[in-house]
């Protein structure tokens, strides 16, 4: 890869001076080519002038004393000038006096007409100069002469230019080659090695090498110290970095540490409570039950209802501890991610609640079947607490209606358990979801205020959220996501 690029920064360069140098010398030799053009034709029309006048100032005797061959002669004269094909003195009508061509081929075919006004006139045409010009005797035109010159010394002088140009251009070309080369290491082999260098640090994650900066103190010297300072603060932060991420992953395993056996605390105590306050309780409840039973017929009605009172806060005690352990283990539960049917689970829920209250009129609404990925028995917890919610809350209805379903909310799936009964006030809907919080009064509808709570906690355990919406006597929609649905299976089952 190095010597690849080695190759390629120093053919650039190469390329480069002899383009420079190539393009310079081009517009040289055509700029020369074109000055030459000018001034070769420019002095072709003043040799062709001159000798125009001299024949003109030669042949006015014999035109006056219509002599043609004394005319003749006078253009013989013009043998000596070797780019002269033809030429010739004609009358003022145009009718020709004497005639020269240097070969056969080279007769006078057309003359062209003087413009009005003008002595000489000249035109260049594709092979060939023409010149024209009056002969006059006392102000008076009494003919004029043609004098033809051939233009292929124009086009052998080009030839021999171009040979030369391209010889020089070869000859500079290489010259230039062999400069650049010569040069290109003092510019070339910094920016090579640099290169180089870079390549190895990003590959080997090495940043303590440094670049040798080259010796004279310029641009490159500059960029080469400027990436070296760059090496220089990236291996600090880098090393920074370390040292953070170090500390981070000690501290992370401290807290872990810390964790375990918070929740070891936490599932001891849990044991405490199962079983050092469930036992006081149930003896309470046992001895209130045999005190009544043995001793309630003499008692009078108050002490009977005191005996009540006493059984019935010992059972919501039991029932609150129940509560709070199951809180408890809701958060400290493995998870095992499993595909879930939550309309089969919702229907068993449903018809174990219609078992306990047959005489209710209770119309149940739920999908075939409703797919999830999660932990199955906290999903279970789940839908019980929602459910029995809806039970609850419906049980002054003749005429109750609980429906479960999957609808999309700001894009994402959502499931809901749906009532139609007392509902609540939709300002309180933030205290819902908070343990012993309740918005409705014990002797309304019973319960302990964990069960929402213990929901929140399982769908946050899920990635999830969960919220409500009702209005009092108008219902309550509880919603949920999971976070751990696949994707896939979202698109699939949509």
């Amino acid at each position: 890869m190095a010597k690849q690029r080695t190759g390629s920064i120093g053919t650039r360069l190469t390329l480069m001076n002899m383009l420079v140098s190539g393009a310079a010398l081009a517009l040289a030799c055509a700029s020369f080519f074109v000055y030459d053009q000018i001034t070769f034709r420019d002095g072709l029309v003043r040799t062709l002038s001159a000798q125009a006048e001299i024949i003109a100032s030669n042949s006015v005797s014999a035109i006056l004393f219509n002599d043609p061959q004394s005319a003749s002669n006078t253009l013989s004269a013009l043998k000596s000038s070797h780019n002269i094909v033809s030429a010739g003195i004609f009358t003022p009508d145009r009718r020709a006096f004497a005639e020269y061509t240097k070969e056969a081929n080279d007769a006078i075919l057309n003359v062209p007409q003087l413009p009005a006004g003008e002595v000489e006139a000249h035109w260049f045409r594709t092979s060939h100069l023409v010149l024209v010009r009056q002969i006059t005797s006392q102000g008076k035109m009494v003919g004029f002469v043609y004098l033809r010159a051939d233009l292929r010394e124009i086009d052998d002088r080009l030839k021999r230019y171009a040979l030369i140009a391209v010889a020089v251009l070869l000859i500079s070309l290489f010259a230039a080659w062999a400069i650049s080369s010569a040069f290109q290491r003092s510019v070339a082999r910094p920016i090579i090695q640099l290169a180089e260098m870079a390549q190895q640090v990003s590959r080997d994650k090495d940043f303590s090498r440094r670049a040798v900066p080259p010796p004279q103190n310029d641009e490159l010297a500059v960029l080469v110290n400027s990436f070296n300072e760059m090496l220089r603060e990236i291996q600090r932060r880098d090393t920074a970095l370390q040292e953070a991420h170090d500390e981070l992953e000690q501290r992370v395993s401290d807290r872990t540490r810390e964790l375990v056996a918070a929740n070891r605390e936490l599932e001891a105590f849990s044991y405490s409570v199962s079983h050092d306050l469930r036992g006081p309780l149930e003896a309470l409840n046992g001895f209130s039950f045999v005190l009544l039973q043995q001793y309630g017929p003499g008692l009078n009605d108050q002490g009977r209802e005191l005996i009540q009172h006493i059984r019935s806060s010992s059972k919501r005690m039991a029932q609150l501890i129940d509560d709070l352990l199951n809180l408890s283990r809701v958060t400290t539960t493995a998870m095992h991610t499993e595909k879930v049917d939550l309309s089969s689970m919702a229907r068993s829920i449903m018809e174990e609640l219609c078992r306990t209250a047959p005489d209710r009129r209770v119309e149940f609404v739920a999908p075939a079947r409703e797919d999830t990925y999660g932990d199955a028995h906290l999903l279970r917890i789940v839908m019980e607490n929602l459910l029995r919610n809806a039970w609850k809350y419906t049980s002054r209805r003749e005429q109750a209606r609980i429906e479960f379903g999957r609808t999309t909310k700001d894009g994402r799936r959502a499931y809901f358990v749906r009532d139609d009964g007392s509902g609540f006030d939709p300002s309180s809907a933030h205290r819902l979801f908070q343990p012993f919080q309740r918005l409705h009064s014990t002797a309304e509808f019973p319960g302990t205020g964990i069960g929402l709570a213990t929901v929140r906690r399982i769908i946050q355990r899920h990635s999830g959220e969960v919220w409500a919406e009702g209005e009092t006597d108008k219902g309550a929609t509880f919603y949920f996501t999971l976070g751990t649905v696949p994707k896939d299976s979202v698109k699939a089952s949509d």
